[in-house]
């Protein structure tokens, strides 16, 4: 093995770079604005910042719901774009609009009909919990309305960012964000003559601006025409064979994400009834800071989706194994530098959320230093996952995920939890533990070479021609 084994040329990392860059920025924009909504909102208190976080939690399940459906879709996009194969990718495109929209209508009836049973599951045994859901409660029945254009949102800027396009995805999202920060500024505390609406306000701001955010990505396509794009009278020319070739994959995908997602979401559970408001708050604050740095992973996945995923449709399979392993080398110096950024934002959280009690902003700062010790691991395993998904290899998810998160990490939070009286950011540190066991089980995976494969062949291609 030579040093070229594991390392591509710099001009490799310079294009991977091109990719990376304006998607990291983009969400490092919308991390940033979210900070900015948490710093506003924890001005009113720690109560009504964990009202908001309660149901951020739901708009969370959602929306890894949507990001696992657009990966199924990504997997055909990009090597449709490799293979420049214009109705395979319009079929990745209404694959990804029409399940969307379906899973878009079910969380929506939840959040209508089932509120407060889906939030009081989330506060648990909290000491301020009627407080927190009163707050809660009214910032859902106003988020709600964000569903459909947020669907619609990601469903044409993941499309733009797996054909290459990554630019116009990053200046929108921008737009929408400055739109958001100035309307939260208005309505939270009634500025500008707005009439002061507190939590309610912060839903109302998030609603305007993705529905703002929607509007312009459907006039940008309109005018741009990208290889993906549908007329309104083809969004129902489904090819079902595709579409069923699709969702098996995506309900592989579904599977690991989804036992990702509830585990933590058990994971948060436990943790809120750890304590009072405090807890929430101050956990909710260092996710808000921690997600600036986790742009990383964006970036990765989707300049590993890209790269690999266009060589493999384009047929060039051993040059798409060395381009893998150059990438997931690259992710780890990624997670070491972004680590090190991180240990200095403790630094922010006087100045950003001094409104907090101590009790919160302790909590806060502990969490960022674990988030930060994490960080190289959780870069390298992103960037397993994602080449295993660049070659439409789902199944490796659901070994790594479900097998982990199942058998090993959900019982030791409840094991911790009802053992010791570790606070939550010991027993996060301690359950996290498990994610090096994911990377063993990702690496066997990968050496199967199950991902290696072009998907575009000739019987896809007619399928998508049918």
């Amino acid at each position: 093995m030579t040093l070229k084994t594991y390392w591509g040329s710099p001009g490799f990392y310079r294009k991977a770079l091109a990719i990376a860059v304006p998607v990291m920025l983009q969400a490092l924009v919308q991390n940033l604005v979210s900070l900015v909504d948490n710093f506003m909102v924890s001005g009113l208190g720690d109560v009504k910042m964990s009202g908001v976080n309660v149901s951020n939690q739901v708009l969370f399940v959602f929306m890894i719901a949507l990001m696992t459906l657009s990966s199924a879709g990504a997997i055909f996009m990009s090597q449709f774009n490799g293979a420049n194969d214009r109705e395979g990718m319009k079929q990745a495109f209404l694959f990804k609009f029409h399940a969307g929209l379906f899973m878009t209508a079910i969380v929506t009836g939840l959040a209508i009909f089932l509120p407060r049973q889906i939030l009081t599951l989330l506060v648990n045994t909290n000491s301020q919990r009627e407080a927190v859901l009163e707050q809660g409660r009214a910032y859902i029945s106003i988020i709600l309305f964000t569903f459909v254009p947020m669907t619609l949102s990601i469903v044409i800027g993941s499309s733009l960012r797996e054909i290459g396009k990554v630019h116009a995805p990053l200046y929108i999202s921008v737009s929408a964000a400055l739109v958001n920060t100035f309307l939260n500024w208005a309505f939270i505390y009634g500025n500008l003559g707005a009439p002061r609406l507190e939590v309610r306000g912060a839903a109302l701001a998030t609603v305007i601006a993705r529905a703002y955010e929607m509007i312009v990505f459907i006039i940008y396509i309109n005018r741009t025409k990208p290889p993906f794009y549908v007329r309104l009278r083809e969004l129902y020319r489904v090819n079902m064979r595709v579409f069923v070739i699709i969702l098996q994959k995506s309900g592989f995908i579904a599977l690991s994400e989804m036992s990702w997602v509830l585990t933590e979401t058990a994971m948060t559970a436990v943790f809120n009834g750890r304590g009072g408001a405090e807890i929430i708050s101050g956990m909710a604050a260092g996710w808000a800071i921690a997600n600036i740095f986790f742009l990383v992973f964006q970036g990765l996945h989707t300049s590993i989706g890209v790269i690999v995923g266009g060589t493999l449709g384009k047929n060039e399979l051993d040059q798409a194994r060395h381009e893998a392993r150059w990438l997931r080398s690259g992710a780890i110096v990624a997670g070491t530098v972004v680590a090190m950024i991180e240990s200095f934002s403790v630094l922010l959280i006087p100045i950003v959320f001094g409104n907090l009690s101590p009790g919160a902003q302790l909590i806060t700062r502990n969490m960022l230093w674990v988030i930060a010790v994490y960080m190289p691991l959780w870069s390298y395993l992103n960037a397993q996952f994602a080449t295993a998904r660049a070659g439409g290899d789902a199944v490796m998810g659901v070994w790594v995920d479900v097998s982990v998160n199942i058998f090993l990490f959900l019982p030791a939070i409840f094991i911790l939890a009802v053992l010791t009286n570790l606070g939550p950011i010991a027993l996060y540190a301690l359950v996290k533990i498990t994610d090096f066991v994911k990377v063993g089980i990702a690496a066997w995976q990968l050496r199967t070479e199950r991902w290696v494969k072009n998907m575009t062949g000739e019987h896809l291609r007619g399928e998508a021609h049918a």
